[in-house]
């Protein structure tokens, strides 16, 4: 599962049969990715009025054995129209509060499920109305998760999130004042791009992850790189030289100038016909929200699984960048004609052609299922969930073609 801090805007395909609740991850590498996620607002849940006796209004807490310990705390409290809403917090994950989107209360059983990072819980209240005992399910393997209702004196102190950073300034230039490169461990998982604690990073990342952020393109628009391009695998680590977090494109130009002070990087353009996917706007017409995010605040990229995508404050030609260089096996090209920035969820069932750019990084796309249950194919739920199509073709395209790369210079 893949989740996107709010202060970070980060691009990174993480996952983990340990720490499911993990809610450290950068973003789904768009190469990505992420980086940045807009606020999401609560959902209520509504339940049928409970019996005094039945009431779980209260601070619960509880202990999620998960790799590591993580303290999970849980407000409930009555919402508006009946029922019940809550807040779930990972203290030891930095504490920020994930919306609850429906708690249910029905005699003794207790389910919730927050679609944010994909999770579940089903729970069994005690007769004395003190504890509720159950499993957490974020994956395919439930966890015991059994939560104790908290007093003033036994109640966990949930951290204070860090204040958000402000934006760069729209017209900065920025360069990096010190870079860190390092050699990726040899069994580190997934890759990332991302900006967290006044920093940009990326791990598990090669040249050519680099270029494709740094130019927004395509593995399969870059050629002429030596065999090592593709292969070597490096940690980064860089600061700044200007106050602020920087927005997507100023991330690009700052690895632009890295690339070439640091690799020595050269090419030139070529123009050449490339198998592309097409992006056009449906029969039906789009069925996406129109964000109400301002266009510098943060966009979100966000995996919750292989095929389970949450955007946030995106334009179609954001939107088919990220696909292209996270998801796809050929460049993705935008002819929808749409200009506003959208919030939307798609779910499909990846194909084996799909997420290829993190094979090697310990990420495999599952073999194809009979569930009838199972999410459509990307092309299927691309139309009947967001009012769009998109199929191959063959287009123009910009290729970059590298005349000259060295290794990393010394830090």
């Amino acid at each position: 599962m893949i989740y996107m801090s709010a202060e970070s805007l980060l691009r990174k395909l993480r996952f983990s049969s340990k720490v499911l609740l993990n809610l450290a991850v950068l973003v789904a590498f768009g190469i990505p990715v992420v980086f940045g996620l807009v606020p999401i607002q609560r959902a209520c849940a509504q339940a049928a009025a409970p019996s005094p006796a039945q009431d779980i209004t209260a601070t619960w807490q509880g202990t999620l054995h998960a790799g590591q310990d993580l303290r999970i705390v849980l407000k409930i409290s009555k919402a508006d129209a009946g029922g019940y809403k809550a807040d779930f917090y990972s203290i030891d994950q930095g504490g920020q509060a994930l919306p609850v989107d429906k708690i249910t209360v029905d005699g003794s059983s207790v389910k919730m499920s927050l679609k944010l990072i994909g999770g579940t819980y089903d729970g069994k209240l005690s007769a004395d109305g003190k504890s509720i005992l159950g499993n957490w399910t974020q994956g395919p393997n439930p966890l015991a998760l059994n939560f104790a209702r908290a007093t003033p004196e036994t109640e966990w102190s949930i951290p204070t999130p860090p204040p958000p950073v402000p934006a760069m300034a729209a017209d900065a230039n920025p360069s990096f004042d010190v870079a860190t490169i390092k050699p990726s461990a040899p069994d580190a998982k997934g890759k990332g791009f991302g900006f967290r604690g006044g920093h940009f990073v990326t791990f598990n990342t090669n040249v050519n992850d680099l270029i494709a952020f740094a130019y927004g393109l395509h593995s399969k628009q870059i050629v002429g790189g030596p065999d090592w391009f593709g292969v070597d695998l490096f940690d980064i680590e860089a600061k700044p030289d200007a106050e602020g977090r920087p927005n997507l494109k100023q991330m690009g130009i700052m690895v632009q100038k890295l690339l070439t002070d640091r690799f020595k990087l050269t090419f030139h353009h070529e123009q050449r016909e490339l198998s592309v996917y097409v992006i056009g706007v449906a029969g039906g017409g789009p069925k996406m929200t129109k964000s109400t995010a301002a266009p510098n605040d943060p966009q979100g990229f966000q995996f919750r699984g292989l095929g389970d995508l949450i955007v946030r404050n995106m334009t179609m030609k954001d939107f088919a960048s990220w696909m292209q260089s996270g998801v796809m096996d050929r460049p993705v090209v935008d002819q929808t004609g749409l200009t506003d920035r959208y919030d939307f969820t798609l779910k499909w069932t990846p194909d084996d052609s799909q997420f290829a750019q993190f094979r090697g990084a310990g990420v495999s796309v599952p073999p194809p299922t009979d569930d009838p249950k199972a999410p459509p194919s990307l092309y299927t739920a691309i139309t009947e969930q967001i009012g769009l199509k998109m199929g191959p073709a063959k287009a123009p395209d910009d290729v970059v073609v590298i005349d000259h790369v060295e290794k990393p210079s010394a830090n």
